[in-house]
């Protein structure tokens, strides 16, 4: 519904029965009803993540609560228990870890002591294989003898090759082992992070700071968590509220974010509350076959906590100022479908056609007809009184 407020000086008259058109200040507004709602984010529903019994229920409806305050507990024997495996998991994979940090290294350096002692051999081998086929050149030592040679030097040869084998395998097998026991480490680390964490969900603490508006749970119930989470209280930041004015089509195309708003609520009629328009929502609702949308209002704060979710309100959204001429609405009449105005002058009274603009329930905008300065009867004559009615 489109109101008009008028300010600005008193409306001269000549007498009791006429008065001067002159120029006021108008200021147009929308009226509407809505109700005071919790702001996104500031309506939380606390519920559990994980089934079981309360322990302890430590809130009431009323109760102002601080973020990060527990709210309940729920019975923890069954995952301290796992919790308890999981350290002993943990401790195992990381002792296993040592084990092959320290035995790594030791056996690694046995396979090169092999390698080593392997070459050397072999080395020997080589040499004497030389030597007694230096001396067979020379008919000094005999073919039997550098054939017993050549076998030692083969078997040598191939205790080297083994023992460099085996140390390449004992390298790598360490380094696979040593894996094997770093993923089970972070395995049982994870683990154990993720116990600890559903063992923090047996602990509801508040999300927000606020009043406790509602309590959907007691001591004692055992509670169980599926597709949604069972609710246990539920929070409401009264700092952070708005009001969700319904606004006719007619005057939407009026409203945009920045503009001012005043209302009351019913529970104080007396006080005026502040605010300023922050959003329109794009989507429409039908209410007695009318088509309204939402207009968000944001608070100029909630002294006192006065306010709270779902308080109708009764709301007037303040659009532009201007200066333009008013008379007083008694004074205008309808005739044959136009808008009409009565002018005293020497010849009697003459009806004037007028165009209204903007008006309250006192004063009316004229747009034409009328200039500055003229008179108009006050009230409109009756028949018979004079003029042409």
């Amino acid at each position: 519904m489109l109101a008009l407020v008028g300010c600005g000086g008193a409306v001269a008259s000549s007498s009791d029965d006429v008065v001067t058109v002159e120029r006021r200040a108008f200021s147009s507004s929308v009226l509407a009803v809505g109700a005071v709602k919790a702001q996104i984010g500031a309506e939380v529903r606390v519920g559990s993540r994980i089934s079981g019994r309360v322990q302890r229920l430590a809130a009431n409806i009323g109760d102002a609560v601080r973020e990060g305050q527990v709210l309940a507990q729920l019975e923890t024997e069954e995952l301290d228990a796992l919790v308890a495996q999981r350290k002993a998991e943990l401790t195992l994979a990381e002792s296993r870890l040592t084990s092959i940090d320290r035995m790594g290294p030791d056996e690694i350096g046995r396979a090169e002591a092999d390698l080593r002692r392997f070459e050397a051999s072999a080395q020997l081998t080589r040499l004497e294989l030389q030597r007694q086929q230096a001396l067979l050149r020379e008919r000094v030592a005999t073919a039997s003898e550098v054939e017993t040679a050549r076998e030692r030097d083969l078997v040598a040869q191939a205790g080297r090759e083994a023992a460099m084998r085996a140390l390449d395998l004992m390298r790598v097998g360490n380094a696979e082992r040593r894996v094997q026991a770093v993923a089970e480490l972070e395995r049982a680390r994870a683990s154990l992070s993720s116990a600890l964490v559903e063992l923090s969900f047996t602990t509801l603490r508040a999300p927000i700071s606020g009043v406790v508006a509602s309590v959907a749970t007691q001591e004692g119930e055992t509670v169980a968590a599926g597709l949604n989470a069972p609710t246990f209280v539920t929070i409401v930041d009264l700092d952070r509220l708005q009001v969700n004015a319904y606004v006719d089509e007619v005057d939407i195309g009026r409203v945009a974010p920045g503009q001012a708003a005043t209302f009351t609520v019913d529970a104080y009629p007396s006080r005026d509350f502040s605010g300023s328009v922050t959003a329109v929502y794009p989507s429409a609702t039908i209410q007695d076959n009318v088509v309204k949308y939402v207009v968000a209002i944001e608070l100029d704060g909630n002294p006192d906590r006065l306010l709270r979710p779902e308080m109708t309100a009764s709301v007037r959204i303040q659009f532009e100022s201007r200066q333009a001429l008013a008379i007083p609405v008694r004074s205008i009449a309808r005739d044959s479908g136009s808008t009409v105005v009565f002018v005293p002058g020497d010849d009697g009274v003459e009806r004037r056609a007028v165009r209204l603009g903007w008006r309250d329930g006192a004063w009316a905008e004229v747009v034409e007809g009328l200039s500055e300065g003229e008179r108009i009867l006050r009230d409109p004559p009756q028949q018979g009184t004079g003029g042409t009615p």
